[in-house]
C-alpha cells in the first residue's frame, strides 16, 4: 500500500509500506493492505511503518489520517522521521516541559507544557529503533 505523509512545508514520506501503525485520538490502530476506508484525527505520537524487513518511525504532531483504496495519507503540521531527530534537543525539551509541570506556580500554562512534553516524548520514541 502507498503512504504519503504531508506537512505544510514538504512531503516527509511518499512510498510503499507493508504495515502501518498510527496513534488516533481513539487509540492506536494498525493498517494492512485492503483495510476498510477510514478517516480519523491523530494525536501527538509515533507513526510506525514497516517496509519489507525495515521499520520507519515518524514523530507526528497530530493531524488527520485517511485510508482508502490502499492509499494512506497523513496530513500534519509537523512530522519528523526518527533518523532525523536531534535526540539531545528532544531530551532538553522533555526536561524543560517536566520542570514547568513540576512548578507549583498557577500562572504556567499547563496544557501548553503538557503538549510540549508529548511532542518531546514522541520525538524520543521515534528516534529509538
Amino acid at each position: 500500500m502507498k503512504l504519503k505523509i504531508i506537512t505544510h512545508e514538504k512531503i516527509v514520506f511518499d512510498g510503499e509500506v507493508d504495515e502501518l501503525g498510527v496513534n488516533t485520538t481513539s487509540g492506536t490502530i494498525g493498517v494492512l493492505k485492503d483495510h476498510i476506508p477510514i478517516t480519523t484525527s491523530l494525536k501527538i505520537g509515533v507513526t510506525k511503518a514497516k517496509c519489507g524487513d525495515d521499520f520507519k518511525n515518524f514523530a507526528t504532531m497530530g493531524g488527520v489520517f485517511q485510508f482508502k483504496d490502499n492509499n494512506a495519507v497523513i496530513l500534519t503540521d509537523v512530522c519528523e522521521e526518527g533518523c532525523d531527530i536531534d535526540v539531545t534537543r528532544a531530551k532538553s525539551a522533555k526536561e524543560r516541559a517536566e520542570a514547568r509541570l513540576a512548578e507549583a506556580n498557577a500562572e504556567i500554562d499547563t496544557q501548553r507544557a503538557q503538549a510540549a512534553l508529548a511532542r518531546a516524548l514522541a520525538r524520543l520514541q521515534a528516534a529509538m529503533k
